[in-house]
């Protein structure tokens, strides 16, 4: 069994998934809805598939009210990889400024150099 931060980022992974995931940030969706815009490049049994992976990641809920599937984005599962994510944002961020920290005393330190040769 996978952990659930190793399965929302699986989840992630594929692009049909985000563009699911993008559809449900606007707002709930029932599967048809949702499955509209892939049926051209794929049958509804594989959007299905898609959608499980999504429920299965937590990423999303999957409920039944008669013939209808709504669906509704479930933020909790994303903030756990976003937070993730931003604690290495905070690592290359503050990488980043060492980085230029440095490049500036190196050029601080020419730009010191080549005055001191002018000036012989």
């Amino acid at each position: 069994m996978q952990d659930r931060l190793s399965l929302t980022f699986s989840a992630l992974a594929d692009p049909t998934r985000r563009a699911i995931l993008a559809q449900l940030a606007q707002g709930d969706a029932n599967v048809s809805d949702l499955a509209r815009p892939f049926l051209n490049e794929m049958s509804l049994p594989a959007v299905t598939k898609h959608l499980k992976v999504l429920e299965t990641a937590g990423l999303i809920t999957k409920t039944r009210e008669a013939q209808c599937r709504p669906c509704k984005l479930n933020g909790e599962n994303l903030k756990l990889a976003a937070d993730w994510v931003d604690q290495y944002r905070i690592f290359w961020e503050q990488s980043f400024d060492r980085l230029d920290l440095y490049l500036q005393s190196i050029t601080a330190e020419k730009k010191g150099k080549k005055h001191v040769r002018k000036s012989k």
